[in-house]
């Protein structure tokens, strides 16, 4: 039976679409591999890590037909990756193996049993569906992801917060020394639902999600989350614990308030972050009126100094941060102004975007 036929280019695309939780090595063997069930002339693929499940559904011409099996996914991408993009290519089902064929190439894989593969059950109980645009998904995961922590004991902070409530979705993240914030308008009202998905899931949705209008569709159960967009299905287990107040975190009312030029000022940081010494990375950041001193120096006694005009009247403060948190958060915005809020040398910071409530960056301060 051939399974399916199309050009490389579109079956690659259809499998890298759901191959990216998939690891090389895994206890399970099976989980290496991609679950193919075609029903008819419909083609299901799924992959999963226990943790996560994508499915994807697509039209690849073949004989119809009802067949299921699992093949090694990654073999499956590399051997594709070696073919031209506008080369025809069959997969067949041959005595538990499967044949993939483009030009004069020939690959006899081997497979393992589809009832074998160990499906995510999925939840009972999920809350009310509600979407969003994909890009907007995508802008708000790209505003706050870079502030999870990255294998913190703290497990719940491996990740980010998914807040729904009324019609706003926010999305917050932190490791301790700095938190972002986002959030967006929903089309509909939700009742209050908070979820922490894992960095890995994170990870791939910012890999999947696309810059179009098209909706994304979420829902939350008490241990999941389920996204659907494009034909694909992605479901996930979700990090139990206790997130921070973050409300607590964010500062009010700090009266030194700084308006200046994102780009001017990202790239004077990343110019003094050069000479920074490379276990602290700190770099002193003197405030006075009309001018913003950024200065750093390392061990071997170098030192880098970058001086910014700056629109400012109040009080003259000095005050240090880890200069990697700082870029961080200005490379992630694309607005050409950035809002700073200081109280003192030893409160956090505020970074805000002028007349936009839906973006907050709060960063600890560091002794230098």
């Amino acid at each position: 039976m051939i399974v399916l036929k199309a050009t490389q280019e579109k079956i690659l695309s259809v499998l890298q679409s759901v191959a990216g939780i998939v690891e090389r090595r895994h206890t399970l063997p099976i989980l290496a591999n991609v679950l193919i069930r075609k029903t008819g002339a419909q083609l299901q693929l799924t992959t999963s890590d226990l943790e996560i499940q994508i499915r994807t559904t697509a039209e690849l011409d073949g004989d119809a037909g009802d067949f299921t099996t699992t093949v090694g996914a990654r073999k499956l991408i590399d051997i594709l990756r070696s073919m031209p993009s506008d080369q025809t290519v069959s997969l067949e089902s041959a005595q538990n193996k499967l044949i993939l064929k483009g030009g004069k190439s020939r690959f006899t894989l081997q497979t393992l049993p589809a009832e074998d593969f160990p499906l995510v059950q999925e939840a009972a109980n999920f809350g009310p569906a509600f979407s969003v645009p994909q890009k907007v998904l995508k802008a708000l995961l790209n505003q706050v992801s870079f502030a999870m922590a990255v294998h913190d004991i703290r497990y719940y902070l491996n990740g980010i917060l998914f807040v729904a409530e009324g019609n706003q979705l926010s999305l917050v993240a932190t490791d301790g020394h700095r938190l972002a914030f986002s959030s967006a308008t929903l089309d509909v009202e939700v009742p209050k639902q908070e979820v922490i998905l894992p960095r890995k899931t994170v990870l791939e949705m910012q890999r999947l999600l696309s810059d179009k209008e098209g909706a994304i569709e979420m829902q939350f159960a008490g241990n999941q989350a389920k996204f659907s967009f494009e034909g694909m299905e992605f479901v996930t287990k979700l990090v139990e614990g206790k997130f921070p107040d973050y409300n607590r975190v964010i500062p009010k009312n700090h009266k030194n308030i700084i308006l200046l030029g994102r780009v001017p000022l990202l790239a004077s940081l990343q110019r003094t972050a050069i000479l920074t010494s490379e276990k602290f990375k700190g770099v002193r950041l003197n405030i006075e009126p009309g001018t913003l001193r950024v200065a750093s120096n390392n061990a071997e006694q170098e030192e880098a100094v970058d001086e910014l005009d700056i629109d400012y009247g109040g009080e003259s403060i000095e005050i240090g941060f880890n200069v990697t948190y700082l870029i961080d958060a200005l490379a992630n915005m694309n607005q050409d102004m950035v809002k700073i809020e200081l109280a003192d040398s030893n409160s956090s910071a505020l970074l805000t975007i002028p007349d936009d409530a839906a973006f907050k960056y709060v960063v600890m301060p560091m002794r230098i």
